[in-house]
C-alpha cells in the first residue's frame, strides 16, 4: 500500500465538500448564481401561478352569472308560457260563452219561427215564414261568424304576446357578441 501525505487528503477532502464552504474558490459563484436564478424562477412561477388562478376565478364567475342568467331567463319563459295559457283559457271561455249565447238565441229563434208555423193559414204565409227565416239565420250566422273570427284573432295576438316579448328579449339578449 502506498502511503498517502497530507496533501493528497486535502486534496480529496476538497473535491467532497460542498463548494459553499470554499467561498474564495470560483464556484461559489455559480451556486450563488443558481441558488438565485432558482429564487427568481420560483417568483416567476408563483406570480404566474396566482395569473393563472386569477383568471380561471374570473371564468367561473363569469360561467356562474351565464347560468345565473340562462336559469332566470328560463324562469321567465316558464312564466310567459303560463300567462299565455292563462289568456288563452279564459279566452277560450269568453268565445264558448259567446257562442252559447248565440246558438241558444238561434233556437230561440228556430222555436219561435216553428210555433208561428203552426198558426198559419196559407202556403204563401208558411213559405214568406221559411224564407225570412231562412235570410236571418244567415244574415246573423255570418254576422256571429265575423264576431267569432275576430274574436279569435284578438285572442291568438293576446295569448301570444307574453311569448313574442320573450323571444324578443332572447334576440335581444343573447344576439350581442360576448
Amino acid at each position: 500500500m502506498a502511503i498517502k501525505s497530507k496533501t493528497d487528503e486535502t486534496a480529496m477532502l476538497a473535491e467532497s465538500a460542498p463548494a459553499a464552504m470554499f467561498a474564495g474558490e470560483p464556484g461559489a459563484k455559480g451556486i450563488e448564481q443558481t441558488v438565485a436564478a432558482l429564487k427568481d424562477g420560483m417568483a416567476q412561477a408563483a406570480v404566474g401561478f396566482e395569473k393563472t388562478q386569477a383568471r380561471v376565478k374570473e371564468g367561473m364567475e363569469k360561467a356562474m352569472r351565464t347560468a345565473e342568467d340562462f336559469v332566470s331567463f328560463g324562469q321567465g319563459n316558464m312564466e310567459a308560457m303560463m300567462k299565455a295559457g292563462q289568456i288563452w283559457a279564459a279566452g277560450m271561455q269568453d268565445i264558448g260563452k259567446q257562442f252559447a249565447a248565440t246558438a241558444q238565441g238561434s233556437m230561440e229563434e228556430t222555436m219561435a219561427t216553428f210555433k208561428a208555423l203552426a198558426t198559419v193559414r196559407s202556403l204563401k204565409d208558411a213559405i214568406d215564414l221559411q224564407t225570412g227565416f231562412a235570410r236571418t239565420t244567415i244574415e246573423k250566422t255570418l254576422a256571429e261568424s265575423g264576431k267569432l273570427t275576430d274574436a279569435s284573432i284578438k285572442l291568438t295576438e293576446q295569448t301570444m304576446a307574453p311569448i313574442t316579448a320573450r323571444v324578443s328579449l332572447a334576440v335581444e339578449k343573447f344576439a350581442k357578441p360576448v
